[in-house]
């Protein structure tokens, strides 16, 4: 039996953690540096985060749309919201007002991605190689 994942569910879970970690982790746990732990502002774990976001992201959208709906929407709303997400790692002073249409942006593209695939099922163009 062939396991399936749901790239784009994968992706809005992957986009609504780095949300948590964003938002919540400094509320909870500001005692994290008494311990020598630091993952708050933690360079590589942000770098880290980033990259797993880019890796989903882009699977599922590269998946969706050679595979189904051939609409560059959902990859150009998604490469919008990415590129907010990285911009926010250089400008700290902003970072909350890059992070908030980011994260909006990465969800709905995925979610864009998931429902044009869901409506097109096996859209073959010319260029579909399967």
């Amino acid at each position: 039996m062939k396991i399936r994942i749901n790239w784009d569910a994968l992706g809005i879970g992957a986009s609504l953690a780095c949300a948590i970690h964003c938002a919540l982790l400094p509320l909870f746990m500001t005692s994290l540096p008494l311990f020598g732990v630091n993952i708050i502002h933690n360079i590589y774990f942000e770098a880290g985060m980033i990259f797993l976001a880019f890796c989903i992201g882009t699977g599922s959208l590269y998946h969706g749309y050679k595979k189904h709906h051939h609409s560059l929407v959902p990859l150009f709303i998604f490469s919008i919201g990415f590129s907010l997400l990285v911009l926010k790692q250089f400008f700290l002073h902003v970072e909350t007002w890059l992070l908030i249409p980011a994260v909006i942006l990465i969800i709905y593209g995925h979610l864009l991605n998931y429902k044009s695939c869901r409506v097109h099922n096996h859209a073959h163009a010319d260029d579909c190689n399967h």
